[in-house]
């Protein structure tokens, strides 16, 4: 026994260290799942998939780390509808409290901002800021919500009146059936926002149908927004002690004198914020069906089929999260079907010119939104369709001229070809071409050392004529 305990012992300080260790992790998790900060999580920018993804898996780390409250600060000029939605569903199923601020001074929660702020626990703004212009637009049916600039006219005349025809057109189905619906729908949904909240709900039907925007002073005195606040600090000890609804039950937020700490986007928000840039998204689909074709041509180059096929998939990824137009999509890949089609059948230009056509206006039609930070660049368009169409004609051309030279291989390329006779018997004998002993016939005697001209192939024998008199 004694042997067997002294034997122990020597494993006694490594043991330590495995407790010490498990112990300090635990305390670390402890302080995780309990933090005292503020999470301040930032919306930049137009809203899209990227923006969805990252709010939402940043709100539910705040609820993993256990924290008092969670901010938005809010700088946007609106974006898509379905991401815009799949952020306010993420807000009204948190268990920490969000609070929505329009910060810093000069920024602004136009469109889609709006009904973020409108479902958050606690809503905020900056001096300086506005929020507003939240009607929805679309192009062609498909996810509507862009921002709420289109109702602004250039046109002079009677505001009062451009306002009356625009509320009875909202209004009226017949006039605009598709529009109706969609500004309808948004209306029933921001007021639905405005009723869980206890915000006002009119000024929110206004800021939909006739995209109104108030200022942070105004948007206080109209109960569209709970706080004024200059700075983060600010907006802690004002929302110190307010009561919201979590869950059915009422939370007191304790927040005054909270640190605060930012979530920043790690590499897989950056990377979705790229590709679902509706121009990389095309530039990747191109690049995808190029280096498949190429691998096509060369099988086993590997290397573009890789590329390709990586490239491929993540353009397709990124257009699977965009409101995309399908027939926009089918354009463009007829119009890439048909210019790399013009390279292997050419058609003096028939097939080219009528692939970049398609191209041109599917990648135009190709994105279901009228919100600019989501349009695909003309100027993009018009490069890529000139290079694709630039490559189809030259690769055309090299086909057409290597058609037209003359054959260097095969029995066709020894019509002509230049001889000597190696040894002679008659009419047949043997003759060196191309380096080559071959069999050959001839219609007159020849003699060894003479040249000759090849003139006809029959199987592997060689028909000959002299092109001078040799030695004999």
């Amino acid at each position: 026994m004694l042997r067997l305990l002294v034997s122990a012992s020597k494993y006694l300080p490594a043991f330590g260290l495995v407790l010490l260790l498990a112990g300090l992790g635990a305390v670390a998790a402890d302080e995780r799942s309990s933090i005292n900060a503020a999470q301040v999580i930032q919306i930049v920018g137009a809203i899209g998939p990227a923006t969805a993804d990252y709010v939402s898996r940043s709100l539910n780390t705040s609820a993993e780390r256990g924290a008092p409250v969670a901010i938005l600060t809010i700088d946007t000029p609106g974006g898509l509808d379905a991401s815009m939605r799949d952020i306010n569903r993420a807000i009204l199923a948190s268990s920490v409290p969000v609070v929505a601020y329009v910060h810093p001074s000069g920024a602004r929660a136009a469109s889609a901002g709006t009904y973020i702020l409108y479902a958050s626990h606690v809503a905020a703004m900056t001096p300086g800021t506005n929020l507003g212009a939240a009607t929805p637009v679309s192009i062609g049916g498909g996810s509507p919500f862009a921002g709420g600039d289109r109702d602004n006219e250039t046109d002079t005349g009677d505001e009062k009146k451009r306002s009356k025809d625009k509320e009875q057109d909202s209004k009226d189905p017949s006039s605009d059936p598709m529009k109706a619906k969609a500004v309808n729908d948004a209306v029933a949904y921001i007021r639905s926002l405005a009723e869980l909240r206890g915000r006002n709900a009119d000024w929110a039907e206004k800021a939909v149908r006739h995209a109104e925007s108030l200022s942070a002073n105004d948007a206080k005195k109209n109960n569209v927004v709970d706080i004024v606040a200059t700075n983060i600090n600010d907006l802690l000890a004002q929302t110190d002690g307010r009561r919201v609804a979590i869950d059915a039950q009422d939370v007191t937020l304790n927040t005054k004198g909270l640190s605060v700490e930012y979530i920043e986007p790690d590499w897989r928000t950056r990377l979705l914020a790229t590709i679902t840039n509706p121009n990389v998204a095309l530039i990747l689909m191109l690049i995808g069906v190029y280096g498949l074709i190429f691998e096509f041509m060369n099988p086993g180059a590997l290397i573009p089929g890789i590329i390709g096929a990586i490239c491929l998939l993540l353009g397709l990824y990124a257009l699977a999260l965009l409101p995309v137009n399908y027939a926009g999509i089918g354009l463009v890949m007829l119009g890439i079907g048909l210019m790399v089609a013009e390279a292997f059948a050419p058609s003096f230009g028939a097939l080219g010119v009528g692939g970049a056509a398609a191209f041109i206006i599917g990648a135009a039609i190709m994105i279901d939104t009228e919100a600019p930070e989501y349009q695909i660049s003309l100027t993009l368009i018009g490069i890529l369709a000139v290079t694709s169409l630039a490559a189809a004609v030259v690769v055309a051309r090299l086909a057409i001229s290597s058609y037209r030279r003359r054959v260097a291989t095969g029995i066709e390329e020894m019509t002509g070809a230049r001889g000597e006779v190696t040894d002679w018997r008659g009419y047949s004998g043997h003759v060196i071409a191309h380096g080559e002993r071959w069999k050959a016939i001839s219609e007159v005697p020849l003699s060894r050392g003479q040249p000759v001209r090849v003139i006809g192939v029959d199987g592997l024998v060689l028909r000959v004529e002299p092109t001078a008199i040799g030695k004999s």
